[in-house]
């Protein structure tokens, strides 16, 4: 795995996707640490390749072009004075929609600002380093992102996107050590972060391979979250965005659960039926379908079991419901033939088969039992023809 490539899901900062035109940023910091140069100061006008003129960095709009709205660069910033805000503001912007160089250029701006106006924030500062660590992960550029996610972290102790970012960072430079400590320090703080779970998981997997047996003696000391900023973390009013996304990974964890849940029932009952166990399989298929009860094959799976047990009227109504789900289901026509059987209404039974071979002519299972349920209804009609003509 290489430095610009593998990097593990979800290494953003206040969203955007992946944009491999901004580069500049970070090869700019990277040699030598120099001070990235705005691209507004050139005058030209151009940012990840494409016209400026009316973007953040503030430069003036072409003639004749539709105002664009600048008002979220006023918005307020922690303690961060007006000027300053405004850099961070246009940061997150530009993150957004994936201009991650220019956006990199902001807080590079931003962090600056703060140093010679002697802004002493450490909440505010963390969020600098924080983002701009997200905009370095973005490029592919590892080692910053580290530096900036640990000052970040000396700033403000346990704050979980650097320490979600650095994991990431170490993960993608194959130091996947330090990456299982930051991994496993997030968790502490948030046990609902799917990432980090997911990537415990995976380099499990390689540092066994990598150290064998004693693989946890060769870990970094993985230091204990205090409580009081778990209960912190805990406290902290979530935003409506995040409080959607936990939303939808709930959902996904309990459609999973359901998903195994149901799969594990069913193969059970279907087990169950092949020893003859047919009350025990049937009582598999109806929590099934209290998990799933759109699922025909239930319906069709737990008549067998019905009509073993002589419970004709039952199978029936199964049938009825897979034919509702599916109205070509064979099996379910077979299987409320033979429980019309059962309940002795031939002419229902002859139906039923017949739609069967209509269906599929080769099912040789309902040519056969045609021909015993047409013996029957026709030994049932003399019948009837005796018993009337005595009376």
């Amino acid at each position: 795995m290489g430095n610009a490539q593998d990097k593990p899901p979800g290494s953003g900062a206040e969203g955007g996707g992946r944009s491999d035109q901004a580069t500049a940023g970070s090869g700019a910091r990277s040699r030598g640490g120099e001070k990235p140069q705005s691209r507004s100061a050139s005058g030209k006008g151009v940012a990840n390749g494409t016209r400026s003129d009316n973007s953040p960095a503030g430069g003036q709009g072409e003639r004749n072009s539709p105002a664009v709205d600048t008002s979220y660069l006023d918005a307020p910033a922690g303690a961060l004075p007006p000027h300053l805000a405004r850099l961070k503001n246009a940061g997150n912007h530009l993150f957004k929609h994936g201009q991650f160089g220019d956006a990199l250029e902001k807080y590079t701006q931003a962090i600056d600002g703060c140093a010679e106006a002697g802004i002493d924030s450490p909440e505010d500062l963390c969020i600098l380093y924080s983002n701009r660590a997200a905009c370095f992960l973005k490029d592919g550029n590892s080692t910053d992102c580290i530096q900036d996610c640990t000052k970040a972290l000396e700033l403000q102790p346990y704050s979980l996107k650097p320490l979600l970012r650095r994991a990431m960072a170490y993960e993608s430079l194959e130091r996947y050590r330090k990456a299982y400590a930051d991994y496993k320090t997030v968790l502490q703080i948030d046990t609902g972060v799917q990432a980090a779970h997911d990537s415990v998981h995976r380099i499990t997997k390689m540092l066994i391979e990598q150290d064998g047996p004693e693989w946890r003696e060769k870990l970094p000391e993985i230091p204990a979250v205090p409580l009081s900023v778990q209960q912190q973390h805990r406290d902290k009013p979530v935003s409506a965005e995040v409080a959607q996304a936990r939303a939808a990974r709930a959902a996904q964890e309990e459609a999973r659960r359901i998903d195994a849940r149901f799969t594990l029932l069913k193969r059970e009952g279907n087990d169950l039926v092949k020893k003859g166990c047919f009350q025990e399989a049937l009582e598999k298929y109806s929590e099934c379908l209290t998990l799933k009860s759109d699922e025909c094959a239930l319906y069709t799976n737990r008549a067998i079991c019905l009509l073993r047990l002589n419970r004709f009227e039952e199978a029936k109504q199964d049938c009825d419901t897979a034919l509702q789900l599916e109205p070509g289901n064979k099996k379910a026509f077979y299987r409320r033939a033979l429980a019309h059987k059962g309940l002795q209404d031939y002419l229902s039974a002859s139906s039923d088969l017949q739609e069967v071979l209509q269906l599929d002519p080769k099912v040789r299972e309902a040519e056969q039992e045609l021909e015993v349920v047409t013996s029957l209804l026709r030994q049932s009609l003399m019948d009837s023809t005796t018993h009337t003509a005595r009376v």
